[in-house]
């Protein structure tokens, strides 16, 4: 096994526990329509982390045998979802 294949596995993994955790320590009280406070501050730093390790995955020089590719397409569909969740209103 290359060096590269773990290596883009414990990045990736590094990557959905830092998110993961940053969603489950989000405070869950209904924000003031219109605030970037709480909530909706952490979803937009966790939006924020999302691009910006999409766009290393996309500058990375290999594809390590299909990895980066399945990493950038988890990461599309995680800024998908947390757009699709600050926009939700309950």
């Amino acid at each position: 096994m290359t060096f590269w294949k773990p290596l883009a596995l414990v990045s990736t993994s590094a990557l959905v526990l830092v998110l993961g955790h940053e969603v489950a320590s989000a405070n869950y009280a209904t924000p003031k329509p219109g605030s970037v406070e709480g909530d909706w501050r952490r979803m937009h730093l966790a939006l924020d982390r999302l691009r910006e390790a999409r766009g290393h995955l996309e500058n990375a020089e290999h594809n390590h045998g299909g990895w980066r590719e399945r990493a950038i397409e988890s990461t599309d569909r995680a800024i998908h979802e947390t757009e699709a969740a600050m926009n939700w209103a309950p």
